[in-house]
């Protein structure tokens, strides 16, 4: 089984981070999805959440990730099941760098349900965005 973590991190207007990905990955490519990535050996998924975020956007977080849930799906690429936590946080943040993909931008979440979603996104961010946790990250 293939585990990682995703952050989502909500601006003041209630849009979110999402990067897009290159044509490089073999999973999800030219795709768009949240910041994370695999889990390491003896990582938990939370300490994962943390890492990735700040390798892929160079935001440094410590105690703010709250885990929004836990999801599995199969993988056709993995031929097998992958599992993945999404954590939520607030920002005051309007920009974030881009150290992975094509680029790593905020954008507001109905034009994120437009977009050629990662197979991860698709499941999470209908069920993020109607959710009182997201509200909360934004009011």
């Amino acid at each position: 089984m293939h585990r990682f973590s995703a952050v989502a991190l909500i601006d003041r207007r209630g849009w979110l981070v999402m990067q897009e990905r290159d044509e490089h990955p073999d999973i999800d490519p030219e795709c768009w999805g949240f910041p994370g990535g695999h889990v390491e050996e003896g990582e938990s998924y939370q300490a994962a959440a943390y890492r990735e975020l700040a390798e892929e956007t160079g935001v440094v977080l410590h105690d703010e990730l709250a885990l929004f849930g836990e999801y599995r799906y199969f993988s056709p690429v993995c031929g097998e099941e992958d599992e993945f936590q999404l954590f939520v946080a607030g920002t005051d943040r309007t920009e974030v760098e881009c150290h992975e993909g094509r680029q790593m931008v905020f954008v507001d979440p109905t034009v994120a349900a437009t977009l050629s979603l990662t197979q991860s996104a698709r499941i999470v961010l209908p069920l993020l965005v109607e959710s009182d946790l997201y509200r909360k990250m934004y009011s």
